[in-house]
C-alpha cells in the first residue's frame, strides 16, 4: 500500500510544548503537538476495507494524549500515535471476505478497541489499544468489524453525521445503563416521568435527547450560551453554568441545588450524566434525588472524585463509570441519527490543515458545537447534498 498524509503525536512534541509553557497546561497549546506526518498504509487483508476519509470531529482523548494530562499514552505506546478514532469515509475497496460493504458506500467508524467476552471494550481504538492507527489520515485501512454504513437518508448533514461515531454510543450506553439502573430500584409504574440533567458537551447532548425522546424532562447544564439556545431548541431547559461560577466553591453547589429543586418542583435530578468530573462531580451529587443515578464516561476535568459514602448510602445514589459500547450497541445508536440524534456542531467547519487549530480551540473551550473537520477535497457525488 501507498503512504498517505496523517496526523500524529509524538512523545518529544509533548515534552518540548510542556518545557515551553513551564508545565502550565492553562498555556499550552496543542496545536505544537498534533503534527503533519506520513502513513505507511497496511495491505487490505481478507477482512478489510480501504477507506477514504471524507469528514472526521475531534474529541477530547486527542486533547488528553496531546497533553499528557491523565498519563503520557504516547510514552506508553512507544513514543508515537496516529490519532483519531471518529471518521466518515469512503468504502474504495474491500478484502476477498468482505460481504457487507463494497466499494462506494459511504460509513462511519466506532473506536471499540477490542471487545472483552460481554462486548465492552478493554481499550479504546487510536488510543490506548496496542498497534491500532486512527483515522486522522486521507485514507485508511480498518477491519469490517470496525464501520457501520452511514444513514445518508436520516435527514442530517455529512458535519452531523461526523460528528457522531465516537459520541453517539456512548451517550447510548450512558442512557441505557443510567435508565436500567434506575428502573432496577424504581419500577416505571412508581415513577414514569424522571428528571434528567447532563453537563455540558456533545455527549450530553445527546445522552439529553434520549431521555427526551422518551418523554421525560431533560435539563443542559453547559457555560455556553450557544450550545444552550441549540437545545433549547428541542425542548431541553438550558442551565447557564456560569451561573455557579463554575462550582468553584460550596456556596456555588449550594446555589445550585436550589435552583435545581426549584426547577424540579422539589423532586430534584433522578439521572444525571456527568462526563467532567472535578468540580462538577460534587455538584452532580448535591442535586441527587432519592434512588438517584449518577453516570459518567469521561474525566476532562479529574480522573480523581470524593464523595461522603454514608450520604450516598442512605440516598440510595448509584455512581456508575461506563466507557464505551458494545459493537452492536454502536450499530443501534447509529440508527438513531436524526430521528432522536442532533447533533450541535461548531459553525466553523475546519479545513485539514487546521486540524492542529481545531483541538487547540476545542482545548480552550472557545467552541459553539462539536468541531469538525473536513478531510476530503472532494467528496462523493452520494454526500454532496449534505455537505453545505
Amino acid at each position: 500500500m501507498s503512504s498517505v498524509p496523517a496526523y500524529s503525536i509524538r512523545a518529544d512534541a509533548i515534552a518540548r510544548e510542556k518545557e515551553r509553557v513551564g508545565g502550565d497546561l492553562a498555556k499550552f497549546d496543542v496545536a505544537n503537538v498534533i503534527a503533519l506526518d506520513t502513513l505507511e498504509l497496511r495491505p487490505v487483508g481478507p477482512k478489510d476495507v480501504h477507506l477514504r476519509i471524507l469528514a472526521v470531529s475531534a474529541e477530547h482523548n486527542i486533547d488528553h494524549a496531546s497533553t499528557a494530562d491523565t498519563g503520557n499514552i504516547t510514552d506508553r505506546r512507544g513514543g508515537k500515535i496516529y490519532p483519531g478514532n471518529s471518521a466518515t469515509g469512503e468504502v474504495l475497496a474491500v478484502g476477498a471476505l468482505v460481504t457487507k460493504f463494497q466499494p462506494g458506500d459511504i460509513v462511519v467508524t466506532h473506536c471499540n478497541g477490542g471487545p472483552d467476552e460481554y462486548g465492552f471494550p478493554t481499550r479504546i481504538w487510536a488510543y490506548d489499544a496496542d498497534d491500532s492507527i486512527g483515522w486522522y489520515a486521507k485514507e485508511a485501512v480498518v477491519g469490517d468489524w470496525q464501520i457501520i454504513r452511514a444513514p445518508l437518508e436520516c435527514g442530517l448533514s455529512l458535519w452531523e453525521i461526523a460528528a457522531m461515531p465516537l459520541r453517539a454510543p456512548t451517550a447510548y450506553h450512558l442512557w441505557r445503563r443510567a435508565l436500567g439502573i434506575y428502573r432496577l430500584k424504581v419500577p416505571y409504574e412508581k415513577r414514569a416521568h424522571l428528571n434528567v440533567l447532563g453537563f455540558g458537551g456533545g455527549v450530553s447532548e445527546l445522552f439529553l435527547q434520549l431521555a427526551k425522546s422518551e418523554g421525560h424532562a431533560a435539563f443542559f447544564c453547559a457555560g455556553s450560551a450557544e450550545r444552550r439556545e441549540a437545545l433549547e431548541k428541542h425542548g431541553i431547559a438550558g442551565i447557564d453554568q456560569k451561573q455557579f461560577n463554575r462550582f468553584e466553591g460550596r456556596d456555588d453547589v449550594k446555589a445550585f441545588t436550589a435552583h435545581c429543586k426549584k426547577l424540579t418542583q422539589g423532586e430534584q435530578m433522578h439521572i444525571v450524566c456527568d462526563m467532567l468530573r472535578g468540580p462538577i462531580f460534587a455538584a452532580g451529587l448535591a442535586v441527587a434525588a432519592r434512588e438517584g443515578v449518577n453516570v459518567s464516561a469521561g474525566w476532562q476535568l479529574s480522573q480523581v472524585v470524593e464523595y461522603n459514602s454514608t450520604l450516598m448510602s442512605v440516598k440510595q445514589v448509584t455512581i456508575d463509570h461506563t466507557h464505551y459500547e458494545t459493537v452492536e450497541g454502536c450499530a443501534a445508536a447509529t440508527a438513531l441519527y436524526g430521528s432522536v440524534f442532533k447533533p450541535t456542531v461548531h459553525k466553523e467547519i475546519y479545513a485539514w490543515e487546521d486540524l492542529p487549530r481545531a483541538h487547540a480551540e476545542m482545548h480552550h473551550n472557545t467552541q459553539t458545537g462539536i468541531p469538525i473537520v473536513r478531510v476530503a477535497d472532494r467528496l462523493p457525488d452520494a454526500v454532496k447534498k449534505l455537505a453545505p
